[in-house]
């Protein structure tokens, strides 16, 4: 069952051939990691499991502070960690009695500032990680299929943001590792140059046959180009899937609200319906039952909660943003902020009083159950 349309999936899940073995590239097993200043009993990473397949683009999405650079950190070698292994080509690089060098890893790594030398041209900076004597036509391979054949003189500071961004992804691609890691890689550009190098990533990544783990808060971002997202939430792994199985098939009611931005009523079972504070929904499979101390939620898309103007009415309409085709405003209803997207037509003041109630038909997911519901 769906509740939001299918996101376009990665240019490279869509290119590889669905017989082809799948190489695990990484592998991080049981790993458990919190630093120095971290409060007893408190984790930053806790017992996180996840492989990155050859060719695979896997993108590490959650919120600041959840754990998503310090993972890359301990895959690349910046980091040792307290429990758990990292195996990079099948090789340990960091477990109970083996430790490796990040520099014999074999793996590049993006930074969010691309960390690029200031004194070295971007010739120089491209080769900076080929050994002497190594060959170095990869990388006037890597500028010419990155678009900065003809600048290889200029410094940093003489290229636009998305040329520096590019030099840094050359860099990191010219010794030829398997794994690229990219710490947030997009963030410090505008909309129009972000837009058009996420979209040349995983075919760059394939012309060097590389896999890429990207670090990004963005669910948009994730969703479009990657062929797996692994969503964390205070250092704990909620879900690892394609696109389309985390917009389906949401696993924990936490991937619902932050990947999908979906809406989540507190509910409660009434016979053989689930009723919210807006309305009653019916069970499409069985009728839940109650299992251990967790609440009902309900999980509601934004186009499925209808508005309607009341002076009188308990919601209040607390800001909206322009979308080009419908409107997104969000709604203030007691302690909840819910999301509602509208029809133009429905312009509407900050400040006003409404009334909500669940669109008939719409369709929902109940957690933690995970049942699939529609709205009576």
């Amino acid at each position: 069952m769906s509740l939001w349309p299918s996101p376009i999936t990665s240019p490279l899940a869509q290119l590889r051939p669905a017989e082809l073995p799948l190489r695990e590239h990484v592998q991080v097993k049981g790993l458990w990691h919190r630093y120095a200043n971290t409060a007893p009993g408190e984790w930053i990473l806790a017992g996180i499991d996840l492989a990155l397949h050859q060719g695979e683009l896997v993108g590490l999405l959650g919120p600041s502070g959840c754990g998503k650079t310090t993972l890359l950190r301990l895959i690349a070698g910046f980091e040792r960690p307290e429990r758990g292994s990292v195996l990079i080509d099948g090789r340990v690089v960091a477990g109970e009695r083996r430790w490796l060098e990040p520099e014999r890893r074999g793996v590049g790594m993006v930074f969010q500032d691309y960390a690029l030398f200031p004194h070295l041209n971007a010739w120089q900076n491209t080769c900076f990680g080929l050994g002497r004597g190594q060959d170095n036509s990869r990388a006037s391979w890597l500028l010419d299929l990155l678009g900065l054949k003809g600048l290889e003189r200029r410094y940093p500071h003489e290229l636009s943001g998305g040329q520096r961004q590019r030099l840094a992804l050359a860099r990191a691609l010219a010794p030829g590792p398997s794994v690229v890691l990219l710490d947030e890689p997009f963030s410090n550009l505008d909309v129009e140059v972000r837009l058009r190098l996420r979209s040349e990533l995983p075919a760059v990544l394939s012309r060097c046959g590389a896999s890429g783990l990207i670090v990004t808060h963005d669910p948009e971002e994730a969703l479009a180009i990657c062929d797996r997202v692994a969503v964390l939430r205070e250092g704990e792994l909620h879900q690892c899937a394609s696109p389309r199985q985390l917009v389906q098939h949401p696993a924990t009611a936490f991937v619902g609200r932050f990947v999908l931005q979906g809406n989540l009523l507190p509910a409660q079972r009434q016979g053989a319906h689930i009723q919210t504070s807006l309305g009653c929904l019916d069970c499409l499979s069985a009728p839940p039952t109650q299992a251990g101390p967790e609440p009902l939620e309900v999980l509601i898309s934004p186009d499925g909660i209808q508005l309607e103007l009341d002076s009188n009415g308990e919601a209040w309409l607390q800001g909206r943003e322009f979308l080009g085709r419908e409107w997104l405003y969000q709604v203030q209803l007691g302690d909840l902020k819910l999301r509602l997207r509208l029809p133009l037509e429905a312009e509407y003041g900050r400040g006003q009083r409404c009334q909500l109630r669940l669109r008939p038909g719409a369709e929902g997911v109940l957690f933690p159950s995970r049942q699939p519901l529609v709205a009576l």
